[in-house]
């Protein structure tokens, strides 16, 4: 293995080099996405007791919620496309106590929902994705609007939480990925 440092054809990853689609890898990206996290998991751990001795064990994996900062433009209203992905969840402003609907997993997170599959793609310095994450049964948590102000010139913003079962992750084209055979790590 070369060593990066000494090494002029070897680039890192860089943190402004991304793209997030909400709907899978057919739908548009969203330029105006300022920031986003990378999936993240952990993993939980099962403690045993054998006489005066402490054992531990991987339990569960536990997916993280991802969030993201969209800045909201007016020719693509940021806040508008929010509030419909809530919407095709299943949420209705209650106008009576007839309103019977309400929002369900078979809305928030099916294939033809507001969120198919959240994909966030890292990208080379010739924009080629490099890194694919793709959220599955995504789904919505929170969205906050910002903070109006009228002693700032920042850009308004939406800040969203996507919670999720689980992640994949598709390495294209790195020779040092790990190779597993698994559904997480997914090697091109």
């Amino acid at each position: 293995m070369a060593n990066f440092w000494s090494t002029n054809n070897v680039e890192p990853k860089r943190n402004f080099r991304f793209q997030v689609q909400l709907g899978g890898t057919d739908a548009p990206i969203l330029w105006w996405a300022k920031t986003v996290t990378i999936p993240a998991y952990d993993v939980s751990e099962v403690e045993h007791n054998y006489l005066d001795n402490k054992f531990y064990f991987p339990g569960r994996v536990s997916w993280n919620e991802v969030s993201m900062t969209l800045v909201d433009p007016i020719s693509v209203d940021a806040v508008t496309q929010t509030n419909k992905i809530l919407e095709d969840m299943g949420y209705i402003v209650k106008k009576d106590e007839t309103s019977k609907k309400t929002m369900s997993k078979k809305n928030a997170a099916a294939t033809d929902g507001p969120l198919p599959a959240v994909v966030i793609s890292v990208l080379n310095a010739e924009g080629v994705a490099i890194e694919v994450w793709t959220l599955n049964n995504a789904f919505l948590k929170s969205a906050k609007f910002g903070d109006l102000d009228y002693s700032s010139d920042d850009l308004r913003t939406v800040e969203m939480t996507v919670r999720y079962d689980w992640a994949q992750c598709n390495t294209k084209g790195n020779t040092e990925a790990p190779n597993t055979k698994d559904n997480f790590f997914e090697k091109s």
